[in-house]
């Protein structure tokens, strides 16, 4: 199988019709051989009968549904578990996300052999206020933290190698950080393809100013994990001796002061004496706190699993 289109949605009956077409149209012109699987996260209108009517009446579509409302990194990452394509594409059921840019998103995993793709809606339709600016800081942040040259990923349209989607697990929000999940997970060849955004045609956004309260979380989480998973005294260790030092070396002064200065006042009377007890305590307690951490990650029995890209014949 060429392609499969995984597409996560929530409360988007007047749109699944039309976008359905759309992507038949699409695949067809270009004699793709593919399958569409629809996640329905716990739709409270009436998504779920028209994706049972949809699996009718064209064997390609597929649909998964949750019980409730879980969010869109549990639905991709379900999904991702099922899907037989060659490439994986992922794409919002909004009609927001062009099925036009398939073939070339194909095109650049086959031919190019890019790991992933990511969309970039350079030109968007979206509030300003509401999500251009905050997308755009937050997209900033992420390439600082990263080293990615991604300019937007939040953008939905994504292609990947079916072998990327079967090594990384999506959970949480961590859906918008998939090229960071994957690239720890070593699929480095990320590429980037300006895409058309469409306007809302239907219905209201689902996401809120929420959202970017949570990938800022997430974004936080996701880079702890990323540089200190396996060495977590590296993280705590090294903040607690820089702590303690600081309380250590204003405890030495003082104590200096103590016996050498003639206009010495009481240590207990000065701040400076509490700040330094406070520092040393503070430092103590992270480097004890990476040293248990350091302790059950040792022995947590979960083992370390690496991917592999090539395995040859090893002779004894």
């Amino acid at each position: 199988m060429d392609i499969s289109v995984v597409i996560p949605l929530y409360n988007e009956e007047e749109s699944l019709k039309e976008l359905n077409d759309w992507i038949l149209r699409v695949m067809k012109s270009n004699h793709f051989s593919f399958e569409l699987i629809y996640i329905d996260d716990g739709s409270s209108d009436g998504s779920w009968a028209i994706v049972e009517e949809l699996s009718v009446i064209h064997n390609e579509v597929k649909g998964i549904r949750f019980r409730r409302n879980y969010g869109k990194s549990a639905a991709l990452n379900e999904a991702f578990k099922v899907a037989e394509g060659d490439v994986v594409i992922t794409m919002d059921s909004d009609l927001q996300d062009s099925p036009d840019e398939i073939p070339g998103l194909y095109k650049m995993i086959v031919e190019e052999d890019f790991d992933i793709v990511s969309g970039w809606k350079k030109k968007r339709y979206d509030s300003t206020l509401m999500k251009n600016i905050p997308s755009k800081f937050f997209n900033w942040t992420t390439r600082r933290l990263f080293k990615t040259k991604l300019h937007d990923m939040n953008c939905g349209l994504k292609a990947y190698k079916n072998e990327v989607v079967k090594n990384i697990e999506v959970y949480g929000e961590m859906h918008r950080y998939i090229p960071i999940i994957a690239q720890k997970e070593g699929f480095s060849k990320i590429g980037e393809k300006v895409v058309v955004h469409q306007k809302r045609k239907f219905g209201v956004t689902k996401f809120g100013l929420d959202r970017f309260l949570k990938g800022y979380l997430d974004l936080l989480s996701l880079f702890f994990i990323s540089k200190f998973s396996q060495r977590p005294m590296h993280f705590f260790g090294g903040m607690g001796t820089f702590i303690f030092i600081i309380g250590f070396v204003i405890a030495s002064y003082l104590a200096y002061s103590k016996f050498f200065d003639t206009s010495y006042v009481s240590m207990t009377n000065r701040p400076l004496f509490y700040f330094g007890v406070l520092a040393m305590l503070i430092g103590t307690q992270l480097f004890l706190t990476g040293f248990i951490a350091e302790m059950i990650s040792r022995n947590s029995g979960k083992k370390t699993v690496y991917n592999i890209k090539t395995r040859l014949k090893i002779k004894k």
